[in-house]
């Protein structure tokens, strides 16, 4: 019993965490998205262990985080009124993403192959008498910058950015997914031919288009759908900037027919050294009383393996040791007090405690299945 609120503790931690995350990126579907699978988890908790001494915390967690949602989505559903008005049900999410280009450190093989697919036909349409990719695919391991690649392309172009999960595409309703993704495309499309490019974002891609070995009649109708649309805007003789940007953990669970449809298919790997000493500094300068001993390159080396996310999780571990050294040694009441500063030593005390969150037999599979699918 423990072993299992333990694990669903985790799991509801781990999407809370996501949430806030694209929350404070601007990225209000996928955050509405994690929130609300905090909220089902925690929910979960609450009837399996009733008696629990946690789930009064549980609920208050449900309760900040439903109305987290209420407020995103007040100002994130928008009513667009493209010609025809043509509407998604409320179920597009335009977003609106507080990420830059800069803000993506390291990645140059990545970055480079978005400029050539997305940005530079953009920009000059006119160099292009072949068309360009529109169908675009970020995989690699958990937490190492698909999602933040994709929001910053479409801040680099000012794209209309469309957040999608699986969850909100499929339907148990029958016609209703394929309706889905048919609306989807071509809200899409009604942007770009009212003169804004647009980039449609599928996290988890493979929930949606992975292979299954039993299918259903709706799930078989909203897959060809899917082709049919992924095919439409890769026409070559068609000028309009729509583009799909898949992001999947799971590569190798991609259905062939789906895998050809993305012409660029691009590895987004662990940080390597100089680009964690980048991260460690970006995320450390929102952090107060930064100690002088403080060596990133160090903390770099020391970090091999670590994914951006992995490297987020450390600094904000060493951010609440010394919250909880200034509570255990004031009063409450003491508003004139201060955090102190932060050492060396609280580094490499939370690094002892935290490990990497991706193996390396884990990474050996996505370097093997990119040897084999690469297409930059």
């Amino acid at each position: 019993m423990s072993l299992a609120l333990n694990e669903l503790e985790k799991l509801a931690t781990k999407s809370a965490t996501e949430a806030i995350t694209f929350d404070r990126q601007g990225l209000k579907g996928m955050a509405i998205s994690k929130y609300q699978r905090a909220i089902e988890i925690l929910t979960k908790l609450c009837s399996l262990y009733p008696k629990a001494n946690q789930n009064k915390v549980y609920f208050e967690y449900i309760g900040q985080y439903q109305k987290r949602i209420k407020e995103l989505k007040g100002f994130a559903y928008e009513a667009e009124s493209w010609k025809n008005e043509q509407k998604y049900d409320g179920k597009i999410l335009r977003e609106k993403p507080n990420v830059n280009w800069k803000d993506v450190i390291g990645l140059t093989d990545a970055k480079q192959a978005i400029r050539d697919s997305i940005i530079y036909p953009f920009k000059r349409p006119d160099f292009f008498p072949l068309g360009w990719p529109r169908g675009i695919l970020l995989f690699g391991p958990p937490g190492c910058g698909k999602t933040l690649l994709a929001a910053a392309t479409a801040t680099e172009i000012d794209a209309a950015f469309y957040c999608i999960d699986a969850a909100t595409i499929m339907s148990k309703w029958l016609g209703e997914s394929e309706r889905n993704v048919s609306q989807l495309f071509e809200t899409a499309r009604l942007v770009s031919e009212n003169g804004q490019p647009a980039i449609i974002f599928i996290d988890e891609l493979d929930s949606l288009i992975g292979i299954r070995s039993e299918e259903v009649g709706g799930e078989v109708r909203m897959r060809n759908q899917f082709m049919k649309e992924m095919d439409g805007i890769s026409d070559k003789n068609k000028k309009l900037h729509v583009y799909l940007i898949g992001a999947t953990n799971k590569p190798w669970s991609l259905d062939g027919p789906f895998l050809r449809r993305f012409q660029k298919r691009i590895f987004i790997p662990i940080p390597n050294l100089e680009s964690r000493r980048d991260i460690l500094k970006l995320y450390s300068k929102k952090l107060i009383n930064m100690g002088t001993d403080v060596d990133f390159l160090e903390l770099a080396k020391r970090t091999h393996g670590y994914s951006a996310s992995d490297l987020y999780d450390m600094i904000q571990g060493v951010h609440l040791k010394a919250v909880r050294d200034f509570f255990e040694s004031h009063k409450t009441t003491d508003f004139k007090a201060t955090l102190r500063s932060i050492q060396r030593s609280d580094f490499l005390t939370v690094l002892n405690e935290r490990k990497p969150s991706i193996s390396m037999n884990t990474l050996s599979l996505y370097e093997k299945w990119y040897e084999r699918f690469k297409a930059l």
